[in-house]
């Protein structure tokens, strides 16, 4: 496997020395994503999407609890030997944030995955986000979800909405995160950011005390269980911008996704509230970009008078058709469109669009033409 060379530090240190900080710059050096350690592997780093190996020697559990120790503090050592793994963001002088997770694998051997976090706060434009974008985040109240699955990159999708209020609204906005990632200065706004586990218990603790701090808007870094997104909801409701995050590919199975976690009665209850509080699904999926780089593929729903009856009437296989009804008016595209723009702009290889597209026998028909 083609492997890539590691940048040397300023001493005559040998490569097999590296600590976790000279690692870590390496994702930056090489414009990487990730890191990951795991015994019996070289590093590796993720770059475009793909892993690389760094030449470096292969790791063992010992070697990378020595690295990895020395960025976390007692507790969360504490928690991570309790709880057989542990998050937690970090700040290197000089090098960068980064979000990291260590957990264990077979024999008991710890192992690292680090994520970088820009330090910069991308806007909108930078992002090349579609105007809608704009429209949603001045609503007063609502539940804005940005899905998709992990590395989609949602968080600087959400970062990116947060400072676009941030520069043109006062508003309190309130983060709860595992971990906090962007952090922003305050502009015209005003944050609050938590980190889950060590500022607040939960997300839904987090969004029950949030009622008691005068937010307008709330981020809530994931919606993982029943209790969250209720919370969710009801401070959608009543008056709060709430943006979130999910798991999911597409807004129906969104939409899908909050319903099942409900049962009998509640359901009901449920999607009359989501048909309420619902303002926006975006869906996105990131592809090699032709050339280097990648390149975002997103689906835009926007619920509106007809999606709203939909949900209502549980008739949810019939929103995808309703998206695709004037978009010029509603801001809506589905994730095929989206695909279909991008290999028309030569940006991404059809292979890849089929790899990732939630309709392939539509994106088959229409890239036929291509």
């Amino acid at each position: 496997m083609e492997s890539i060379t590691i940048e040397k530090p300023q001493q005559t240190q040998a490569p097999q020395q590296m600590d976790i900080h000279t690692l870590l710059k390496n994702v930056v050096v090489h414009g990487a994503s990730d890191l990951h350690l795991v015994s019996r592997s070289e590093p590796q780093i993720r770059i475009d999407g793909k892993l690389m190996p760094l030449n470096l020697p292969v790791l063992d559990g010992k070697k990378i609890e020595e690295m990895c120790y020395a960025l976390i503090t007692d507790k969360q050592k504490k928690h991570l030997e309790e709880n057989k793994e542990v998050d937690f963001a970090i700040a290197i002088p000089n090098v960068g944030r980064f979000r990291g997770n260590y957990y264990y694998t077979i024999g008991n051997e710890l192992a690292a995955a680090f994520r970088i976090i820009p330090t910069k706060i991308p806007s909108l434009d930078d992002l090349g986000a579609p105007p809608i974008f704009k429209e949603i985040v001045k609503r007063e109240k609502g539940l804005i979800l940005v899905t998709g699955p992990t590395g989609s990159g949602k968080s600087t999708t959400l970062a990116a909405l947060l400072n676009e209020i941030n520069i043109t609204e006062r508003k309190h906005i309130i983060t709860a995160e595992d971990p906090v990632e962007f952090i922003h200065e305050n502009k015209k706004s005003l944050f609050s950011h938590r980190n889950i586990g060590e500022d607040t218990k939960s997300f839904a603790n987090a969004l029950k005390y949030a009622m008691r701090e005068d937010p307008d808007i709330i981020l809530i870094g994931e919606m993982r269980d029943k209790e969250t997104i209720e919370a969710a909801l009801t401070a959608a409701e009543t008056g709060h911008l709430v943006f979130g995050t999910l798991h999911t590919n597409s807004a129906v199975q969104t939409i899908n996704r909050i319903i099942d976690t409900f049962e009998g009665a509640e359901q009901q209850q449920v999607t009359n509230m989501l048909s309420v509080s619902l303002t926006a699904v975006i869906s996105q999926m990131l592809l090699p970009k032709i050339g280097g780089g990648r390149v975002v593929a997103q689906e835009i729903m926007i619920n509106n008078h007809a999606i709203a009856n939909l949900i209502r009437e549980k008739k949810l296989h019939q929103i995808y058709s309703q998206m695709q009804l004037n978009q010029a008016q509603t801001g809506m595209i589905t994730q095929t469109q989206s695909l279909e723009k991008l290999l028309k702009k030569n940006l991404v290889t059809k292979e890849d669009a089929m790899r990732v597209s939630t309709q392939p026998e539509e994106l088959r028909t229409r890239i036929g033409v291509l």
